[in-house]
């Protein structure tokens, strides 16, 4: 039954650098019903990066109330939180004043920025966690805030126990556009032209923000450990993500150091990480207790077949010897073997990449996420009354912030 008028759902954002979480937002705001759902897409910038990535999708965008910077990866301090603190009555007024019934918060910063003023603000917050298990604001926070949580795998969810957000977890798989195609020649050629590769020059990706969780200098010993075994290939390593603190230099340190600097080409962030993708013989995810890694999902999708670690959700994605390869954690001698194993068996690699392909489109798309998510929506709502909705007359601060 379609309500009599849709519920708000927000989708706060810190920041401006884009990340998987936002692509996924992106994904399921393209399969929300509107009959059911308004989207408040909130941005830290109006004219920044995240804010140009939804509006070239036809999405507008508001910007967010103030509220202190949090550096991307790194613990809230003393003096952050207490600047957070000091916020949060300023925000929880705003979620009243814009009559929002879910805040849909998508990363860390985002938890650290709005869980609490959400509740304050008497609304429902859907936590969606797409980190490791062991995260501080999983353990600490969400049992304390969420109404509802969503992990992206089996793997980053919370662990049962007293004090757990378990019982209110669901696992639901990023999405993604399971029609995307494009010219793997066409996108072969473009990196190649780029970097001056011959013809023959074998090219394997790395994909992903340049931290060390994602192990690149583990991606880089995989790449010298190829050119030891195989001296006279011209096997190449590309390396597209955005580098955070000095990653990047220290990834040309480590190639230089194994000698291989002629063959690890960092080429920083691209828009339609699939497109290059498309151009690469082999994608290696070297990474770590990744949750549910966006790259490899598009890896399979565009016929690229994946070498990952057996570690995190890169297990639940792939089946090792059907869809993709799972070698051992932490090992570059194991990445380079199997890398050079399907490179030299054209055959199994193209084998491996079909399987992957058709369970990638079953699996991962966007229709099937929405519905999901709405679902999540639906039970969040039905679990406690909707609020009156203010009109634009009303002071927006309301009873439930104590102002009165």
């Amino acid at each position: 039954m379609t309500p009599a008028h849709p519920a708000t759902v927000c989708f706060p954002f810190v920041g401006d650098l884009v990340g998987g979480s936002h692509i996924s937002v992106l994904g399921l705001l393209k399969g929300l019903d509107r009959r059911r759902f308004t989207p408040l897409v909130l941005v830290s910038q109006t004219n920044g990066t995240v804010a140009h990535l939804f509006e070239d999708a036809g999405i507008p965008v508001e910007r967010a109330p103030s509220s202190p910077e949090l550096a991307h990866g790194r613990s809230v301090g003393v003096v952050v939180g207490a600047r957070l603190a000091a916020r949060t009555v300023a925000l929880a007024r705003f979620l009243r004043s814009q009559n929002v019934d879910i805040v849909h918060s998508n990363d860390g910063r985002t938890h650290a920025t709005w869980a609490l003023a959400t509740k304050l603000a008497g609304a429902r917050l859907l936590w969606h966690h797409r980190g490791a298990p062991n995260a501080m604001g999983l353990r600490y926070a969400a049992p304390l805030l969420a109404n509802r949580v969503v992990a992206v795998s089996r793997f980053a969810s919370p662990d049962p126990g007293y004090y757990s957000a378990a019982r209110r977890t669901h696992v639901i798989h990023s999405p993604f556009d399971t029609t995307e195609r494009h010219d793997r020649t066409a996108a072969r050629d473009a990196i190649r032209g780029e970097l001056g590769l011959p013809t023959n020059a074998a090219l394997i990706a790395f994909s992903g923000a340049l931290i060390d969780r994602k192990r690149p200098l583990l991606f880089v010993a995989a790449l010298a450990a190829m050119r030891r075994a195989r001296p006279e290939a011209e096997i190449h390593g590309i390396m597209f993500g955005e580098s955070l603190d000095d990653m990047a230099e220290r990834v040309d340190r480590e190639a230089g150091r194994l000698g291989v600097s002629d063959r690890v080409h960092v080429m920083g962030f691209r828009p339609c990480g699939a497109f290059w993708l498309a151009g690469c013989d082999l994608l290696m995810i070297p990474a770590i207790d990744e949750p549910f890694g966006r790259t490899l999902i598009e890896a399979m999708l565009v016929g690229t077949p994946v070498v990952a670690t057996a570690s995190g959700g890169n297990v639940e994605a792939i089946r090792d010897g059907a869809s993709g390869r799972l070698v051992a954690p932490e090992c570059d001698v194991a990445l380079a073997t199997s890398c050079l194993d399907l490179l030299e068996h054209p055959e199994a690699a193209r084998s491996l990449a079909d399987v992957a392909r058709a369970e990638a489109i079953t699996r991962y798309g966007e229709a099937a996420h929405a519905d999901a998510i709405m679902a999540v929506y639906e039970d969040m709502l039905a679990k406690a009354p909707r609020r009156v909705r203010q009109g634009p007359g009303q002071d927006p601060r309301g009873d439930a912030l104590g102002f009165r």
